[in-house]
């Protein structure tokens, strides 16, 4: 598992991104009294424009990146829940400070909803720190950023 690759998805992919983020996410739309955001996504769109990567054959995890001038913003990731607990995560992860090192940028950026708490104690462990609560009408989201250099 350890050695999987992580590529860019393509056209191909799409069906499977989007049943990988509706399984990684569903759980979350009780607990948050609505869809969370990664599920309305346009995932075609994002495929397209070489946001994504996914790992696993069958595809188990993936990362939505986009680069900006001063930092790479790690918009998605999701990991299968079947795949929970088998390092697929902290694989995206490191894949994803090596991309913003390969861009030169020095940090990496993300949120996740105030209510994904589990998000609250992961992402810590792996070097984020908490920037700032803020309220992005109709999601309660926890800012974070990692600086690389």
């Amino acid at each position: 598992m350890a050695d999987e690759e992580i590529r860019p998805a393509g056209t191909a992919d799409v069906p499977v991104v989007e049943g990988v983020i509706d399984a990684a996410f569903r759980p979350y739309i009780e607990r948050i009294g609505r869809v969370p955001q990664p599920m309305e996504e346009d995932h075609a769109a994002n495929v397209a424009a070489g946001k994504v990567f996914v790992t696993g054959d069958p595809v188990t995890g993936l990362v939505v990146v986009e680069a900006f001038e001063d930092h790479l913003f790690l918009d998605i990731i999701a990991v299968h829940p079947t795949a929970h607990g088998r390092g697929v995560g902290r694989r995206l992860l490191r894949f994803v400070d090596a991309q913003a090192r390969a861009l030169g940028l020095p940090e990496v950026r993300l949120y996740t909803n105030a209510l994904m708490w589990e998000n609250q104690e992961i992402y810590p462990k792996y070097g984020y720190e908490l920037v700032e609560r803020r309220l992005d009408w109709p999601y309660d989201r926890v800012h974070y950023r990692k600086r690389l250099l």
